[in-house]
């Protein structure tokens, strides 16, 4: 039998076999192969896994559905010295690879890939050193596991609000927190970075050691190497305030106003909220509340919302791990996200993200909707005062990038629909940002937030034209074979 008598079908389907196993890419390159000469090249310290293993699973499984890819095998290193040595081997053999700390970007190919999956949960270190008052721990970390690891030593470090988000890309992208107004984001706090360069090198990244990386890697995310651990400030921790209060609908007025009232009259900045409007197939819109405040005694700053009759509450003073501990954790779906900034939330905008909840809410059940969800969080105008060196983002740090923000969060289940969601999300960030504009805020220019910008977001829309600049000589003078080309991600 010729090539030509084999039906179509069969030789469809040896294609998708020999795609999924790396024996053949269509681009000439045979991922197998990499993935051997790796395994065969570092320590017996760090491991090579393949399909069918626990640990492949593991590897290569992401919380989104829209950023998970069968990898042809995956690498769990156990040192930075055996990143470095993979580095080598893939920008040779020009393969493809993925970088998971955590595994909670939602955008497609961002940590995955049909090559190499690094997978960096080894480096799984916390490390705090009383005497410089610093934290240093590995990027294959979640923030639990920081944040519990401290809780001896009554101390934090400016990271993630909820559970299962993975250290890397939060710190990399930017980092906003609950304790963001005292301390700014996560990159603020950075003192320094360990990296494995492209060509297979490890150094330590400081500000007065290498000016130009240390302000990339702040925001720059995987264009410039591969991150192994970071050491940032540690802070004082003392027991919290708050938990997670949630609503029905009928009360969103009472919370509405409830909200302004808080936004335009609390200037401490130990106080913080973090409000989330669900609209879940088959239940009615909830309205929940995550009140925050750092110390055992708020004082009166949120008596408006226990005021509202709740149709679940769980507040009380007690450890930051058992507040986070209360924040529900967003089912594994198909994912996309979208950032809006903003001055201030106002009665017309609050209502305005109510109706937007409500309408694409409807709109979307039949393009297979789980979760269409609109959350706020609410900051103080002094949030970008904390910097004491320039950073990749934010890039612009003036009045006009709004201090507050909106985030859009759609869940779906059919793969057919990715574009459905996108166009209506982009449509509905659009709409806010100029809602937001048209009542006289100041956020027209406004950049987007890495981390939670849309697939196919403009460099531009989340960098400011002299910080696109800037990063693109920094990765050439750094990666000048474009190594980390090979990886997804934003990319200068």
């Amino acid at each position: 039998m010729t090539l030509l008598q084999v039906p179509l079908s069969v030789i469809s389907g040896l294609i998708n076999l020999f795609t999924s196993t790396g024996l053949w890419t269509g681009s000439g390159v045979d991922y197998n192969a990499t993935c051997q000469e790796i395994a065969a090249s570092v320590s017996s310290a760090s491991n090579v896994y393949y399909y069918g293993s626990p640990q492949f699973g593991n590897d290569t499984a992401n919380w989104s559905f829209t950023n998970s890819q069968n990898s042809t095998c995956s690498f769990e290193p156990a040192n930075a010295q055996d990143v470095g040595i993979a580095l080598q081997i893939l920008g040779v053999n020009r393969t493809p690879f993925g970088v998971k700390g955590g595994g909670h970007s939602p955008n497609p190919g961002f940590s995955s890939t049909l090559g190499v999956q690094i997978a960096m949960r080894l480096f799984s270190e916390v490390v705090y050193d009383q005497n410089a008052q610093t934290v240093t721990f590995g990027m294959g970390l979640v923030w639990e596991d920081v944040y519990s690891a401290l809780l001896q030593y009554n101390v934090t470090v400016v990271g993630g609000r909820s559970f299962g988000v993975g250290v890397g890309g939060f710190v990399l992208g930017g980092g906003y927190s609950f304790i963001s107004n005292e301390y700014g984001l996560s990159v603020d706090n950075i003192v320094s970075l360990e990296l494995v360069l492209p060509n297979g090198q490890v150094t330590n990244v400081t500000k007065s050691s290498n000016p130009g990386l240390f302000y990339a890697l702040r925001g720059g995310f995987n264009n410039f190497g591969i991150v192994a651990t970071v050491t940032m400030k540690a802070h004082p921790q003392s027991e919290v305030w708050g938990g997670l209060i949630s609503y029905a609908e009928a009360e969103w007025d009472a919370f509405n106003n409830a909200t302004v009232n808080m936004v335009s009259t609390v200037t401490d900045p130990k106080a913080a909220v973090y409000i989330s409007t669900d609209y879940v197939i088959g239940e009615p819109t909830v309205i929940t509340a995550i009140l925050f405040y750092d110390g055992p005694n708020p004082g009166d700053i949120y008596d408006d919302f226990l005021a509202i009759p709740s149709i679940e509450k769980n507040i009380s003073t007690r450890t930051f791990v058992s507040l986070a501990e209360t924040i529900p954790l967003i089912p594994s779906l198909r994912i996309v996200t979208f950032w809006v900034a903003v001055e201030e939330f106002t009665l017309p905008m609050l209502v305005m993200i109510q109706n937007q909840t409500v309408f694409y809410g409807n709109l979307l059940l039949e393009s297979s909707a789980v979760l269409i969800s609109y959350d706020l969080v609410p900051l103080l105008p002094s949030l970008y005062n904390h910097s004491e060196a320039p950073s990749a983002f934010p890039s612009l740090r003036g009045p006009d990038q709004g201090h507050s923000f909106i985030e859009i969060i759609y869940g779906w289940t059919n793969e057919s629909y990715d574009e459905v969601m996108l166009q209506a999300g982009t449509e509905s960030a659009a709409y806010m940002k100029q809602f937001a504009v048209d009542a006289g805020q100041n956020v027209s220019n406004a950049l987007q937030y890495p981390n939670a910008a849309a697939p196919g977001t403009p460099l531009v829309n989340m960098y400011s034209q002299a910080a696109l600049d800037k990063l693109g000589l920094i990765r050439i003078a750094t990666d000048p074979s474009d190594v980390m080309g090979l990886a997804g991600g934003w990319k200068f």
